[in-house]
């Protein structure tokens, strides 16, 4: 594939689609997000069960791997609820029909998983997380930002509205969508953009995550401010 100036041979640079598991202290998790590297990203970390779906948006790198979630389905022996705003289920619905059609037990030969319908500037309570979620501008669409606590996650974004920026205050770790270095993207941001909003925002810590081919490790490893960093597969971050 390119790897533009990244490092073939630096592990960290070899990144899936961006997604989060979010954990809460009873143990149930959140998946946001269902790109087409699922099936491996849940191999590779030895996930074999979560309990919600949120989606950011309905891009293919976010969806397209829903049908992986049958083997959870198998595993916790029901539907998985899926949360997301109306246009976004409507074009996940339109491309994976089979998996919003009604259970018949026994077994799982297809995944099943049950719409809720959410709104940017919603408080929702899943999973046993209660998550805040605002709108974001990702090019000609729009993702959902959420914050959990004392933790966000920005992927596919572009512009903040004010009221993203509202939710975002006081965050003490951003996980934010740093696309490129330097250059201007009509649909993410780039690393002066992310810099700017960590000025405005001041988490203590922010965590790029979305990158392409210009964000090599050891070139972030020795250039990012004390406080930014790059994500990585398989990365783990504690938060309340």
């Amino acid at each position: 594939g390119d790897w533009g100036v990244c490092d073939p041979a630096e592990p960290r640079n070899r990144r899936s689609r961006a997604s989060v598991l979010l954990r809460g202290a009873d143990g149930r998790a959140l998946l946001v997000d269902t790109g087409p590297d699922l099936r491996d990203q849940l191999l590779a970390q030895r996930i074999d069960r979560f309990d919600a779906i949120l989606y950011t948006h309905a891009h293919a790198d976010h969806i397209a791997g829903l049908d992986e979630v049958r083997g959870i389905n198998r595993i916790i022996d029901r539907p998985l609820p899926v949360y997301g705003t109306p246009s976004v289920l409507a074009e996940v619905e339109n491309r994976f029909s089979y998996a919003f059609r009604p259970w018949s037990p026994p077994g799982f030969y297809r995944p099943v998983v049950v719409p809720h319908i959410v709104h940017a500037g919603q408080t929702i309570d899943v999973a046993g997380l209660r998550l805040t979620l605002f709108e974001q501008i990702h090019g000609r669409t729009l993702s959902l930002g959420l914050r959990c606590g004392n933790i966000a996650y920005s992927t596919d974004v572009v512009e903040l509205p004010s009221e993203a920026l509202a939710a975002l205050e006081g965050v003490e770790t951003w996980l934010v969508d740093c696309f490129q270095r330097s250059a201007a993207h009509s649909a993410h941001a780039w690393l002066d953009r992310v810099l700017e909003w960590r000025s405005r925002i001041g988490p203590r810590r922010v965590i790029l995550t979305h990158m392409g081919t210009d964000m090599d490790w050891a070139w972030m490893a020795e250039n990012l401010p004390q406080g930014v960093e790059a994500a990585y597969d398989g990365l783990r971050v504690a938060f309340r």
